[in-house]
């Protein structure tokens, strides 16, 4: 029993006693009556705390065994609650890890579909710029070879011209 229980018992023994005996003590009797009162009083006071001591052990056990029985509740619960938590945290973990690895690789994917996407239309803007080129440039070349035959045709005319003028004013 701790020591509040036997603080208890001990001053409700006390107090029952104090007040059996001042009963006694101020209730007007002869002497022998009153030596069996006190004695009857005295032993239904130490009755009574005999009773409540074994109330006070009773309950103390009761209370003592509940809370080792709540504590141990406690205790498997939390034990429990401790280990869903772990086991979801690394379920957790686990599956984020596997979605940044499915996104990682689906960018990585992207990626080389852009680059190579990229690539196509480089080449394919090269060859149509080669292409164009070789259009200009055949173009150029046939503009300037027409050009250069209307010059020459123009400058044979442009010379017999001067020639039936020179001829001409000399005859």
């Amino acid at each position: 029993m701790n020591n509040n229980g036997k603080g208890f018992l001990l001053g409700a023994l006390i107090g029952s006693a104090v007040g059996a005996v001042t009963a006694l003590l101020l209730a007007p009797k002869p002497g022998e009556d009153l030596r069996r009162d006190i004695s009857k009083g005295t032993k239904k006071a130490l009755d009574k705390a005999d009773e409540w001591k074994d109330t006070v052990q009773e309950k103390t056990g009761e209370y003592t065994e509940k809370a080792l029985e709540v504590g141990a509740d406690l205790k498997d619960k939390s034990a429990d609650l401790t280990k869903k938590a772990v086991d979801s945290t690394t379920k957790f973990t686990k599956e984020v890890t596997e979605k940044t690895k499915d996104i990682a690789q689906d960018v990585t994917d992207k990626t080389k579909e852009v680059a190579k996407d990229v690539v196509d239309k480089t080449k394919k803007a090269k060859e149509d710029l080669v292409d164009k080129a070789e259009d200009v440039k055949e173009e150029v070349i046939e503009k300037a070879d027409e050009a250069q035959e209307e010059i020459v045709e123009k400058t044979e005319s442009a010379a017999e011209k001067i020639d039936d003028a020179v001829n001409g004013k000399a005859n």
